[in-house]
């Protein structure tokens, strides 16, 4: 599932593009693709609007109209790319928006799991998300806070969207492989010096995984055939039985609460 970095690099690579543009219709081939609206209603939202601002929120993509927010999530294989001419030959376009001028803006999502609705406010997603990561209110001592107290386990701590917007498995395994946190450890149990080095990678992951336009693994892209360049950055995800960068003991994958978690055995002791 796209996670943080890719999100940001599909609202940046929009950006440019569509802000500015005016909404003349929309067209759903995949019903549930639109979560809580018909497709009528939907373009009764939206139509005539034009596109005022991209931006992302934890792992939504949020296009702001006129008069209320679209929002998008990509979930695992969507993509939200813009072109002059929609494909005729794609089977796994599920929506599009015709913009003024005939462009478009499609939605391709091979295993239909993505989503798109309108919201009249951002109050309602604000609420059920976490601070952003890479925002000015996300502290050392707000992480200290939220990790104080608390009994669960590290990594999905870190994956609760609740918690904090945006990570998802490829990152909290990177995070805490970089700040040598066993992800099973208990949260109230992470020593103050070590949030400290937990929040530096998290900053700092996320920032260097934008700058290198996400990770592709599989089914991540962005308009058209561009994908991320951080895998070879990659330190532990993906790598069992490879040396640890830091101290070449084999790589280890583990399951923590339910998803698959790639460790050091010797850097990441509980």
């Amino acid at each position: 599932m796209p996670e943080l970095p890719e999100v940001e690099t599909v609202v940046r690579s929009l950006q440019p593009i569509v802000t500015g543009c005016r909404i003349q219709d929309f067209t759903c081939l995949w019903p549930r693709t639109l979560d809580d609206f018909s497709t009528t209603d939907f373009i009764n939202h939206i139509k005539a609007q034009t596109i005022r601002a991209i931006h992302r929120r934890g792992k939504y993509i949020l296009l702001d109209l006129d008069s209320g927010h679209i929002l998008v999530h990509l979930r695992m294989t969507g993509k939200l790319i813009f072109s002059a001419v929609l494909p005729s030959q794609n089977p796994h376009i599920r929506a599009w928006f015709t913009l003024e001028g005939e462009q478009y803006l499609y939605f391709e999502d091979t295993r239909k799991f993505g989503r798109i609705t309108f919201r009249s406010s951002l109050g309602e997603l604000d609420s059920k998300l976490g601070p952003e990561p890479l925002s000015d209110k996300f502290t050392p001592e707000l992480l200290a806070d939220i990790l104080a107290g608390t009994s669960r386990q590290i990594k999905p701590l870190l994956l609760d969207q609740s918690v904090i917007a945006g990570l998802g498995n490829i990152y909290c395994d990177e995070v805490l492989w970089h700040a040598a946190i066993n992800p099973r450890a208990p949260g109230a149990g992470i020593s103050v010096r070590k949030v400290a080095v937990l929040h530096s990678a998290i900053v700092t992951i996320l920032t260097e995984a934008i700058e290198f336009q996400g990770t592709t693994i599989r089914d991540f892209g962005f308009q058209g055939e561009r994908t991320g360049n951080y895998s070879s950055r990659l330190q532990v995800f993906g790598r069992t039985g490879q040396p640890c960068p830091r101290c070449n003991t084999a790589i280890v994958k583990l399951t923590v609460a339910q998803r698959g978690t790639h460790i050091c055995p010797h850097c990441q002791k509980m």
